[in-house]
């Protein structure tokens, strides 16, 4: 059973060439079990959208779908980057400390781990467009009333709600790109996704550090909201649903619980998940510490600090790009993963020699420069991962979208709060974090995954 990845299915070729035929679900390999999902819960492969044509017509719904799904994933970063550059505004407005202040980062991440593990079996039960609908719509209501809180704590549970509510669209646009692509070219599919969702932490801290210009951190909230009712407009408005009855599951929390187990057991998809979510928790250590260690240690002002901070993304969406256009079909995508977090490793031990001082004072350039490093090679990992992962459960996307989701943020949930253990006045904690993080990510893909190990359907995932 660890063994055991799905074949293509008939849509890609042993190189990664897409079929044109048809956009169906993978079917799994008939020789082992598939452990996911009770043999008599599995739905029948269907259609999902019909042929795929090259025609106009069919080129703009592409770009419709890459449009909205990227919107949905950028809700994350859209939730948490406009509202960085006032962090500090907000710690002294509300008279709280810097680390109680992080704790909204926190609070966010929570949630929308927690509310992930709910929504992704909800999806495979009863489809992937009503679950959307209604945790876009909260989304919208708690983010509304963020923008009024009184008190820090106040702040903390709306910003939980805000999360619960936002899981929706994150889990529910992987699974339905498992819905729709396999093997290449899903992983090319989430490469594409990221100039979109990778756009939103270019423009968010901007918009942010600009709303601080002409209002105060309460303002950031309301153009959230406002964001966020666009998103739910759209997918009211142009997202089909992708998963049909007939491959729905027709079982209860039990099946769920069920299902999700059978995919931990599965050494392959847990490695890449914890791979992953420990990634991920880099890439937010770097979110949490950033303003304060930008603007309060190193001096720059929140304008600075946003342009900074889109830089970072810019080299991340380069780098995504990079992978997906150049490097997947013509390289393993285990050794593009493995590579990104070698240097992603590489990058914070950088940042931990020099914020500890061993050469002194390093200024903000260089410190930068190893963010922006770190942060590059993000567009190798973060892709690559879902991607490897979701190749394996054909038959439960959500549930294993859920898993992807909810390991990494609340692995990022826990390492947020301990990048400001030690105070505003040093970046050390913030590159411990990083080093640990990366460490780890690199161990479980070496030891669990074992990249260079032969497993059945590794062509559907070199190209």
């Amino acid at each position: 059973m660890e063994e055991h990845i799905p074949g293509s299915g008939g849509r890609s070729t042993a190189k990664g060439a897409p079929d044109s035929t048809a956009l169906e679900p993978t079917a799994p390999d008939p020789t082992v079990p598939e452990p996911s999902v009770p043999k008599s819960r599995v739905p029948e492969p269907s259609a999902v959208t019909g042929p795929v044509v090259s025609s106009p017509a069919a080129r703009r719904a592409g770009l419709l779908l890459v449009l909205v799904l990227g919107g949905l994933t950028a809700l994350p970063p859209l939730s948490m980057d406009m509202y960085l550059p006032a962090l500090p505004e907000v710690t002294e407005v509300l008279r709280a400390p810097a680390a109680t202040v992080q704790l909204t980062l926190t609070a966010c991440l929570a949630g929308m781990a927690a509310g992930q593990l709910v929504v992704g079996p909800m999806s495979d039960k009863w489809g992937r467009r009503r679950p959307l609908l209604v945790g876009m719509v909260l989304y919208v209501l708690a983010t509304a009333v963020c923008a009024f809180a009184p008190t820090v704590e106040l702040l903390i549970g709306f910003r939980l709600l805000q999360g619960l509510a936002g899981a929706a669209g994150i889990v529910i646009a992987r699974a339905v790109v498992r819905d729709l692509y396999d093997g290449v070219e899903m992983a090319r599919f989430f490469s594409t996704l990221m100039l979109v969702s990778g756009a939103a932490p270019i423009v968010a801290p901007l918009i942010g550090g600009q709303i601080l210009r002409i209002t105060d951190w309460r303002g950031v909230f309301h153009v959230l909201a406002v964001v966020g009712l666009l998103l739910t407009l759209a997918v009211w408005r142009f997202l089909g649903e992708t998963l049909p009855p007939g491959r729905r599951h027709t079982g209860g929390v039990g099946e769920a619980l069920r299902t999700m187990r059978g995919l931990l057991a599965d050494r392959v998809f847990t490695g890449y998940t914890l791979a992953g979510g420990l990634a991920f928790a880099v890439l937010f250590s770097y979110i949490s510490a950033s303003p304060f260690v930008v603007q309060e240690i190193y001096g720059a002002s929140p304008q600075t600090f946003s342009l900074l901070f889109g830089l970072n993304s810019v080299g991340l969406v380069a780098v995504g790009q990079i992978n997906g256009k150049l490097l997947v079909g013509r390289v393993s995508l285990d050794k593009v993963l493995g590579i990104g977090l070698a240097v992603i490793l590489c990058a914070a031990l950088a940042l931990l020699v020099l914020t500890s001082g061993v050469f002194g004072d390093p200024g903000l350039v260089p410190i930068a420069a190893g963010l922006f490093v770190m942060m590059s090679a993000m567009g190798l990992a973060m892709p690559n991962t879902n991607a490897l992962a979701l190749m394996r459960t054909p038959h439960a996307a959500g549930s294993a979208s859920a898993l992807l989701g909810t390991v990494s943020f609340l692995i990022g949930a826990v390492a947020s709060p301990l990048v400001g253990i030690a105070g505003e006045d040093t970046a050390v904690p913030m590159a411990v974090v990083q080093v640990a993080c990366a460490l780890g990510a690199l161990a479980c893909f070496l030891l669990l995954c074992r990249p260079w190990a032969s497993r059945p359907g590794r062509a559907a995932s070199t190209g």
